[in-house]
């Protein structure tokens, strides 16, 4: 029965229907998988195994009368830590916050168990989200299923590292400059940033989006179907939309696709990184899209700016911190923000406005274009225990350069696998969509499944 833990939802949904196997025999898998693979990836914080088996058995009740909650009943799925599960303390990934159990769910966690969902545990992250990296000063390290000895990335750390593990098909994450399809591209799985309101968050902040870390298109689509539903909390949420979440075959012949290799502003891009992005392009194209180079739209200038408003006001949250709590930050974090302590007005407001100009940068990429194609970060995942890609706090967006434009534009964008390094170690690729186009992205995510590299073959544990 370990299999049951590899399944996509559809399938364990389906089973559930047929009778071939119930919740509770889905969720025994799924426990004994992250049994035997959370000593190695540290990927969970808050893990419940006797509530997730007594969700379980609710579940398979209703499925016995044929009185399912919604379409995810009894599908075992991780919440990153900074979602709120009621009675979990939201720790944001730090020490330095005080583990008040949370109140209520998140509205994309309410969602989700409104639907019968199983929660099976909180995922890590790092320091207030503020790292692609699993290094938190809060949660255990975490680490990369395909090799322990590199990061899963972040912050949505555990989410990724669950997802390609196999802990449950469903994950939720967090993601403000990359933080869902970082982690995704570098542990080989699907992570969909969606555009900008399409899932409530609460709080919601400028950029910030929370979306599904699956293994396949159609379960990231799945997850969207259940998340992306009102709530009250999020004024800046988008109208409720009748949206068909499904992924059928796209006829990619017709399409004009933009080809974004290198935005010239942070790390180089790595050769095999450049060469598994081409040889997506070409599969692309020899299905009958047209591929056409994009310029680079991202500055030194615009990086640099978000960088020093993103640490003012880390630096202010800082400071709000009682002076014993503000020690228990990760040091790394600490030493970033507190750079800015001296800033002037017109520098701070210079780096807000930077938001809008990578927006309008960003959007002025796509036209007249049906979706982007890029690498998702530039290089392959590094090492576990480094906080940075670049050894160094006062550089910390230097791999961001592909990811970011997303996040300010509130456009939606997607990672896919779609190669690998020599040393085994996953490459993804980017798909960038128009403003709104959620389920666009989904549905050429799903179409480069078909024409891409073989699936991979996912790490085994125990």
């Amino acid at each position: 029965m370990s299999g049951l833990a590899d399944l996509p939802a559809a399938r364990v949904v389906a089973g559930y229907r047929s009778g071939e196997f119930s919740p509770v025999d889905v969720v025994a898998a799924v426990l004994a998988r992250v049994e035997a693979a959370e000593p190695v990836l540290g990927a969970t914080y808050a893990y419940d195994p006797d509530g997730a088996r007594t969700a379980a058995r609710e579940s398979e009740r209703r499925w016995a009368r044929g009185e399912p909650l919604g379409p995810v009943d009894g599908v075992p799925a991780t919440i990153k830590d900074n979602i709120a599960t009621r009675g979990v303390p939201v720790l944001l990934g730090t020490a330095a916050t005080e583990p008040v159990p949370a109140a209520a769910d998140a509205p994309a966690a309410a969602r989700l168990r409104e639907a019968g969902a199983v929660f099976v545990a909180k995922t890590t992250m790092p320091d207030y989200g503020m790292l692609s990296s699993g290094v938190s000063s809060a949660h255990q390290l975490a680490r990369n299923p395909w090799n322990p000895l590199r990061t899963p990335g972040g912050s949505s750390s555990g989410a990724g590292a669950a997802a390609a593990a196999g802990y449950g098909p469903l994950h939720l994450g967090t993601d403000i400059g990359g933080s869902i399809r970082l982690p995704a591209g570098w542990c080989g799985i699907v992570g969909l940033k969606p555009s900008f309101g399409r899932v409530p968050v609460d709080p919601p902040y400028y950029g910030r989006a929370v979306g599904p870390m699956t293994r396949s298109a159609a379960d990231a689509a799945l997850a969207m179907s259940v998340i992306a539903a009102p709530d009250e909390r999020d004024h800046t949420a988008l109208p409720p939309a009748a949206l068909d979440w499904s992924t059928p075959e796209v006829e990619l012949r017709g399409l004009r696709l933009g080809l974004l290799l290198d935005q010239r502003v942070g790390l180089d891009v790595d050769p095999e990184v450049t060469a598994a992005v081409e040889s997506a392009a070409a599969a692309f194209a020899a299905a009958g899209a047209e591929v056409v180079p994009v310029e680079p739209f991202l500055t030194r200038e615009m990086l640099d700016g978000l960088d020093r408003f993103w640490r003012f006001r880390a630096w202010s949250d800082l400071l709000a911190l009682p002076a014993a709590r503000r020690e228990l930050v990760l040091p790394d974090i600490a030493r970033w923000a507190g750079s800015v302590r001296d800033a002037t007005a017109a520098e701070v407001f210079h780096g807000f406005g930077r938001m809008d100009a990578i927006a309008s940068a960003a959007h002025a990429a796509l036209g007249g274009l049906d979706f982007l194609l890029s690498p998702v970060a530039p290089i392959p995942a590094f090492p576990a225990d480094a906080a940075y890609p670049t050894g160094d706090p006062l550089r910390p967006l230097e791999h961001i350069a592909f990811t970011l434009g997303a996040n300010m534009s509130g456009q939606p964008a997607a990672s896919v696998n779609c190669g690998w390094t020599a040393d085994g170690s996953p490459v993804g690729l980017q798909i960038t969509g128009r403003r709104f186009d959620d389920t666009g992205v989904l549905r050429m995510v799903a179409a480069f499944e078909r024409i891409g590299p073989e699936p991979p073959r996912w790490p085994e544990f125990g």
